[in-house]
């Protein structure tokens, strides 16, 4: 098999049920980070173009999984969070994962809802954090389905459009570099976020320092 075809068999055979359920545990979930959101979206809108999946009804499902699954991460916070992420040695609630995601939270506000979308593990257990710290709910929906819309259906969408531009044969040799590429832009909006904000940059280089 060539080098990265290996998440299009797995598509192929989960289909679009599958898929939903991964990316509606993916988005808040505690466990669910294990699963690659990002590269599963992209991938699954690759072979949408090529007619292995359907678009519309992919677009409804990982849409709708999105949003499902980070309220649930926001009712699961809000009502166990403290008790179970308070070891230090856990394997799927190691309290470190809460703290990463609270830094970020903490520094960006409501935003961090859509910016986490991007990052691996934050993307999971911020809206934990959210339910933790009571957000208020109406908010976090507004945040929520923003999100959603930019990532679940944005990054499907550019999958079907680049599958459907790039030849078959190009796609199936360079899919597995192309994937990575995504993966690496999709930080960009929120490292830019970052570097834009004083309080942010003034974190960073505070911590240079004392490295």
């Amino acid at each position: 098999m060539i080098p990265g075809l290996e998440l299009t068999e797995l598509l192929k055979s989960i289909g679009i049920i599958g898929i939903t359920v991964i990316i509606f545990l993916e988005s808040g979930i505690p466990f669910g980070f294990i699963f690659p959101g990002d590269s599963l979206l992209f991938t699954a809108g690759v072979l949408a173009a090529a007619g292995v999946l359907n678009l519309p009804l992919l677009i409804i499902c990982v849409f709708l999984a999105a949003i499902l699954g980070v309220n649930a991460g926001y009712a699961f916070g809000k009502r166990y969070g403290r008790r179970l992420f308070s070891k230090d040695k856990s394997i799927f609630f190691h309290k470190d994962y809460i703290n990463r995601a609270e830094e970020f939270y903490e520094e960006h506000g409501g935003k961090a809802i859509i910016f986490a979308r991007f990052i691996p593990v934050v993307r999971t257990f911020a809206p934990i954090v959210a339910g933790i710290g009571n957000m208020n709910y109406r908010r976090f929906m507004f945040f929520n389905i923003i999100g959603a819309v930019i990532w679940a259906v944005g990054v499907t969408t550019l999958g079907y459009w680049l599958g459907s531009k790039v030849p078959a044969d190009i796609m199936e040799k360079y899919l597995l570099l192309i994937v990575f590429g995504f993966i690496v832009l999709s930080f960009i909006p929120a490292i830019v976020h970052v570097l834009r904000d004083p309080k942010s940059r003034a974190a960073l280089a505070a911590k240079f320092r004392r490295d």
